[in-house]
Order: C-alpha cells, then sequence, then structure tokens
C-alpha cells in the first residue's frame, strides 16, 4: 500500500472485507480503514472530515474511503444498536478486530502488507467456514442476517457457516432478539443478499437457524413451499426490465396468497418497486396455473390478466412477463403474446371518433379488447 503523507505517523491498517477478499483473490471494492492510538482531533487536524454518529469515523479529502478510530462495543439495551462505543487511543488493534462478526471479517494489513489475524480468519478462509469471532456474536441479533448473507456470497466457493456459529444463531432466533431489528435494517440485508451469487442460500440458512420464522412467518410457514420458491429464484426471465434482485423477490414471493404477501411486505416496508414486480408476477402466476389446470385460456381470464398488470397503460410490463411466461410455460407464451398484439391494436381514439364518452367508452374498449383476444385465440 502507497503510504499517503496524510497518514505518516499514524498507525493504519487497512480492514474487514478488502482484506478478506484480497486474499481470495476477489475484486476489492471498497477499502476500509482502522487508525489506532489518534483522537479525533487529530483526524481533523490532517484534513479528515467527521461522519460518524455513534463512533469517530473519518472521511479521507481526496480518496473520501474511511477511516475509522479503533474501537470496542458493550452490551447495553436489545437489537443492533443497543452498544456503548469505546473509542480511545488506548484502545488496540487487536480489541478492535474482537469485536467484528466473522473471524474473515477481521483481519487487518499494515502499510508493509503484512497481515494481522489474531483469530484465525485466514484459517478459516482456506477451510471455508463462516465462524464467529467471540462468544459476543449472540449480543447482535443482525449478525445472523449478515452470516447468511455471506453464505448467499461465498457458498459457490464452498463456504458453510461453522456448526458452533450456527447453534449461536439459533440460541439469537430463540432469544427474542431478533425482534428488536427494524424493518429497514433486515431489507437492507435481505435485498443485498437477492443480489448475492446464490441468493437461496440466504433464506435457506434463515431458516435452518429459525430466524425467518421469526422475521417472514409467512415464508417459513411450509418448508416444502419455500423449497421450491428457492429453487426458482434462478429461473429469471432474463429481461433488461427490472433488477436479478427484483425479480428474485417476486419469485420467492409469488406462491403466498395475496394477503400473506402483502402482510409480509409491509411489515419490511419493502419498496414499491419490488412490491408491484411481485404482484404482477402472482398474476401471472395464477394466470399459467389456472391455464394448466382447466385446459383452457379463455379470452375473458386473459383480459383479466391484463387488466390486473395495469397492461393497458403500463405496456412495458407485458414483454417481462411474457419472457416469464415462456422459461415456465412455453405453450401458453405464444397465445398470449399473440392475444396482447391484437388487443393492444384496439385504438380508444376509434371509439371516441365514433361517439363512445365515459361509462360507455370503457366497456366499449372492454369489449372489443377481449372480443380481440378471443379471435387471437380462436386463430391459434
Amino acid at each position: 500500500m502507497t503510504r499517503d503523507p496524510r497518514l505518516v505517523g499514524l498507525a493504519v491498517y487497512r480492514v474487514g472485507g478488502a482484506v478478506r477478499d484480497a486474499l481470495l483473490g476477489r475484486p476489492v471494492v471498497d477499502q476500509d480503514w482502522v487508525v489506532v492510538g489518534a483522537t479525533p482531533d487529530a483526524m481533523i487536524r490532517r484534513g479528515f472530515k467527521p461522519v460518524g454518529r455513534d463512533f469517530p469515523v473519518f472521511l479521507h479529502p481526496e480518496t473520501h474511503e474511511e477511516y475509522a478510530l479503533a474501537r470496542t462495543e458493550r452490551k447495553q439495551g436489545h437489537g443492533y444498536t443497543g452498544f456503548v462505543v469505546h473509542a480511545d487511543p488506548s484502545v488496540t488493534l487487536e480489541e478492535d478486530l474482537e469485536r467484528r462478526d466473522l473471524t474473515i471479517n477481521a483481519m487487518a494489513e499494515s502499510p508493509e502488507g503484512e497481515l494481522v489475524d489474531p483469530f484465525h480468519g485466514r484459517v478459516d478462509l482456506e477451510a471455508r467456514l463462516l465462524r464467529h469471532v467471540s462468544p459476543a456474536f449472540v449480543e447482535d441479533p443482525l449478525r445472523v442476517l449478515r452470516t447468511a448473507r455471506f453464505l448467499a456470497r461465498y457458498r459457490s466457493l464452498g463456504f458453510r457457516v461453522a456448526d458452533d456459529t450456527l447453534i449461536l444463531m439459533r440460541r439469537l432466533a430463540e432469544s427474542g432478539e431478533l425482534a428488536h431489528l427494524v424493518a429497514e435494517r433486515v431489507w437492507v440485508e435481505t435485498e443485498k443478499a437477492l443480489g448475492e451469487q446464490d441468493a437461496a442460500a440466504y433464506f435457506a440458512c434463515l431458516m435452518d437457524c429459525g430466524a425467518l420464522a421469526m422475521l417472514m412467518p409467512e415464508l417459513a410457514a411450509d418448508r416444502a413451499a419455500l423449497e421450491a420458491a428457492l429453487a426458482r429464484l434462478e429461473r429469471l426471465p432474463g429481461t433488461e426490465v427490472g433488477t436479478p434482485a427484483q425479480w428474485r423477490w417476486a419469485r420467492l414471493c409469488e406462491h403466498l396468497d395475496d394477503p400473506a404477501r402483502e402482510t409480509l411486505q409491509a411489515r419490511l416496508k419493502v419498496p414499491n418497486v419490488y412490491t408491484n414486480l411481485s404482484r404482477q408476477v402472482a398474476l401471472t402466476r395464477r394466470l399459467w396455473r389456472e391455464a394448466s389446470t382447466l385446459q383452457v385460456l379463455t379470452a375473458e381470464r386473459l383480459r383479466a390478466w391484463f387488466d390486473g398488470i395495469d397492461a393497458w397503460r403500463r405496456s412495458e410490463r407485458v414483454a417481462p412477463l411474457l419472457a416469464l411466461l415462456e422459461r415456465e410455460h412455453p405453450a401458453l407464451a405464444e397465445p398470449v403474446s399473440r392475444a396482447w398484439r391484437a388487443a393492444a391494436a384496439v385504438s380508444p381514439r376509434v371509439l371516441l371518433d365514433e361517439g363512445f364518452k365515459g361509462g360507455a367508452l370503457g366497456a366499449e374498449l372492454a369489449r372489443r379488447r377481449q372480443a380481440a383476444i378471443a379471435a387471437a385465440l380462436d386463430a391459434a
């Protein structure tokens, strides 16, 4: 690491994810630093800008990377915010690393490239283990979600949660501490996990340790249904509309009935972009299941699906859902696509020119669209 003139005289170490990912040979995106033996005033005099509310964190004036003063934490209260932070020049690097969640995140690197690894994180990296640093793991319920998220990121590399760590995760789930996590924080971790390489591992891990039943009981209610949902998470439509995380969430929830899905999303305060897509995918699932059960696709049912996804005003929704149909029920995709083209060609302007107004306009527009859909289906 290049020595920054602003840091001369300070004991600075690269820590956490940057060290972990470098050892794994993965790209290092963000770098975090710990400064040992310094005071807030010393950092400010060197041009660093304070940004931490709960503990002293400073931004480098040029790189904007975060430099945190070494600190310890003591549990006082519930949840992941119930900690008293102690940061002063007497806190050692090892004490700072000891407060971290997993051993693979509790390594540091000196400016000379020397690895500081008091909790054997490198050994656990090589063994592909996610292991807690200390028994204090149980003091922070957020660590259950973080451990599950790291499993989603690294399971493809052969990682698993250490048995003794899984025991602590179960203890946290049983303790009631998870109830003190605010919805926004649960969603932040969940959204990150949905974007990881093996998102299913996140939910499976939470199920195994009992946390899913506490945080997302609608998903945990039926293990067989959950396993089927997890198997869907990589069966995405391959469209440029929506992110993989948004589609995975929709596919995860598509089997839930409307009240359960809405209750789950309201509890987690899921953003509208996710809830809207999950509703559309649930309607699409209902369409193909009904068509499979009845062995027929009626014009009335198909028009109701177009109405349900708001296709007439939001026509951009149709193509990605057709792509999903193509993946899950290819025999249905072609007639639905043909019916959509026919119905979309019905022009409200023509009806206005014919003198239809108000409610009569809406009724006639619906009738003609359904007629166009019927004709397209009959043409198969």
